[in-house]
């Protein structure tokens, strides 16, 4: 059951600090998965200890999850109790001194330039569905043009209206994390997908990508269609919109960006974040070389 601490910490993150529904829907799993592993033994917020956080860990820990999750969970955990503590009048967090696993170091999963061009192809090959507006094809290749060619979040694009796309000026206004607006370039190949679907499924206002029965696209029907392409090509690992954005990053920087510029383009707060392509490129730089050179 939601209590007021909860309903109050909600609505902070909603309107002083522009959550996006994404990060309340984490918060929310997190607090329900905490409350659903104590049972009948969760009191309350305010009356948890530090050590029922750590068993709470530990548990985690012994199911397998991965440490993303964890910290995930965790983090927002702090961020509810560091709430409580600065609006609520709670005396002191009981997850703050919880220490947890470090990050697992795992690099990107990037798409070679080949897999890139077969991918973004897939759409205009594959035999349409008969039951499907025959404008989903160019919707479909418009999107994935538009992942690659500007390295946006998933939520970025679902958020695009038709408004935000400057044909003449070649840019893209988008929206990201914390409410922070930014331009973003958009190179001729998906400027002309773009076109190629508004024409076709008459897009004139409102949102950019529609679904077939002409509504804002949802996040599932991304997911589904990127499923869709990948079974029908020969990538042999699954692809995600976030992998289009790796790859976005990663191919830039090999193809001598800089790191300030990337940042910029991918909307990162910290340049710490985005500096895990720079290791990306130099694997791929080791990997060339191993390959390439006679005295490797």
């Amino acid at each position: 059951m939601t209590d007021c601490d909860e309903i109050a910490f909600f609505e902070f993150q909603a309107t002083e600090k522009s959550a996006s529904p994404r990060t309340l829907a984490n918060y929310r799993d997190a607090l329900l998965a905490y409350q659903v592993w104590r049972g009948e033994r969760f009191t309350g917020w305010r009356g948890a200890a530090a050590d029922e956080f750590r068993d709470y860990l530990f548990a985690m820990m012994k199911q397998g999850l991965k440490r993303a999750t964890i910290r995930l969970r965790f983090a927002a955990l702090r961020s509810f109790y560091k709430y409580l503590v600065l609006r609520r009048g709670l005396a002191r967090s009981p997850v703050a001194e919880v220490q947890l696993p470090k990050p697992e170091r795992g690099l990107p999963v990037v798409l070679s330039l080949s897999q890139v061009d077969e991918l973004l192809g897939m759409p205009l090959k594959c035999e349409a569905d008969k039951k499907s507006p025959p404008w989903i094809p160019l919707r479909d290749a418009a999107i994935l043009e538009l992942f690659y060619s500007s390295g946006l979040r998933i939520s970025e694009l679902l958020q695009l209206d038709v408004r935000h796309v400057d044909f003449i000026g070649e840019t893209v206004r988008v929206m990201g994390k914390g409410a922070k607006e930014r331009i973003v370039p958009i190179g001729g190949p998906a400027l002309n997908a773009i076109q190629r679907y508004r024409q076709a499924a008459a897009v004139t206002s409102g949102p950019l990508f529609l679904s077939s029965r002409l509504r804002r696209i949802t996040q599932q029907a991304v997911d589904q269609l990127l499923k869709k392409y990948l079974k029908r090509s020969s990538i042999p690992f699954a692809i995600s919109p976030h992998k289009l954005r790796h790859s976005f990053a990663t191919h830039l920087l090999d193809a001598g960006a800089d790191l300030r510029s990337v940042q910029a383009l991918l909307g990162h707060a910290s340049l710490s974040t985005t500096q895990i392509y720079t290791h990306v490129t130099k694997e791929r730089l080791k990997s060339a070389y191993d390959t390439a050179h006679p005295r490797a």
